[in-house]
């Protein structure tokens, strides 16, 4: 989970670069089946690599495309934006189940040998979706992404708490699981060699700027007269503000706290980020609602980010921890030196 503000054109060329990818190697690593692997500390085994995947979650669902095993993904669910460029017409022949919560009934329905889920609110001990139980017991395994349950504890609910940082590691982490799982081991490692290469470059771009800028995250608001869901220190813009030298002005360990307009007018943030969404659960997911109320608001107006014009969009995809995330470095230092804040 467009406009007024566009992405520049190179936010699309994450998934070009990764989609001309050179073919796996004939001497690629073989995965020796019955394969175990622990995933959110439950171990799940593998006889052989699944053929039929439901998978819910959109950063997930694109590490499969871009892993190379679309055509065994059965089903797709939770989707906040467009698939990765350069994969439409793959995203386009699974059945997508959901465009946020799919029923047990509607998962368990496509006969999968495999369930990943990128959020455990969805898939978890108090899923909405279900259990991992309730799938073991239909001998079901549940893969659940590591930047969602490593260093956090979902156990208040909502979008949980992080007690460490996240990193990409936990990204790469992933990847090369399901690699395993799936015995694309050498189409893994390209993946993630990519993305490495991508962040390096874009923290090179802006590394005169350590120190000197700070930011807010500003995802969304369940309603515009109520304090907005900012990010805070520990989650994925937490990343990309330390990868490019930025401060954080939220302090905080909640994954996306409400955090009032008048605490953030306090702090003057050099710039704002805002998410850019296709998802419609709340009026401020539109990224034009959020410019009219930056716009507009007796508080917010007057921010000396927003006087400026440093309000910069975000694909909101970038914002949660997923591959996207590098995207959302290279907009960030993109915008940020087109800007000249950089200087």
């Amino acid at each position: 989970m467009f406009n007024p503000g566009r992405l520049p054109a190179y936010a699309g060329l994450l998934a070009a670069a990764l989609t001309a990818l050179p073919a796996v190697s004939a001497h690629a690593a073989e995965t020796v089946y019955p394969l175990t692997i622990n995933s959110c500390g439950q171990d799940i085994t593998f006889k052989q690599a699944p053929a039929r995947t439901v998978s819910v979650g959109q950063s997930t669902t694109e590490v499969l495309y871009l892993l190379g095993v679309a055509d065994r993904v059965v089903g797709t669910a939770l989707w906040i934006g467009p698939v990765l460029k350069g994969y439409e017409e793959a995203n386009d022949k699974v059945e997508r189940l959901a465009d946020n919560d799919p029923s047990f009934e509607a998962v368990v329905g496509k006969r999968p040998d495999l369930v990943t889920t990128q959020f455990q609110w969805q898939i978890g001990p108090e899923g909405v979706v279900g259990t991992p139980a309730q799938f073991a017991e239909l001998g079901i395994p549940v893969y659940t992404s590591p930047a969602d349950c490593v260093g956090k504890d979902n156990s208040g609910g909502g979008d949980g708490v992080r007690e460490t940082g996240f990193t990409m590691e936990l990204i790469y982490q992933e990847i090369r699981d399901l690699a395993k799982i799936f015995n694309v081991q050498d189409r893994g490692e390209e993946v993630v060699a990519d993305l490495k290469k991508r962040e390096e470059a874009a923290r090179a771009k802006i590394a005169s700027a350590n120190g000197k800028i700070s930011a807010v995250f500003w995802f969304s608001s369940a309603e515009l007269d109520i304090d907005p869901y900012v990010a805070g220190r520990h989650g994925a813009p937490g990343y990309i503000m330390s990868a490019l030298g930025l401060t954080n002005i939220i302090e905080s360990d909640e994954e996306w706290p409400t955090v009032g307009w008048e605490t953030i007018a306090k702090a003057n943030p050099s710039v704002i980020v805002a998410g850019k969404m296709d998802r419609r659960r709340f009026p401020a997911d539109d990224v034009a609602v959020k410019h009219k109320f930056l716009a507009t608001d007796p508080v917010a107006s007057i921010m000396p980010a927003v006087k400026q014009g440093h309000v910069f969009d975000m694909d909101a995809q970038a914002m949660n921890p997923t591959i996207r995330t590098i995207e959302g470095i290279e907009t960030l230092a993109e915008a940020i030196s087109a800007a000249g804040l950089a200087k």
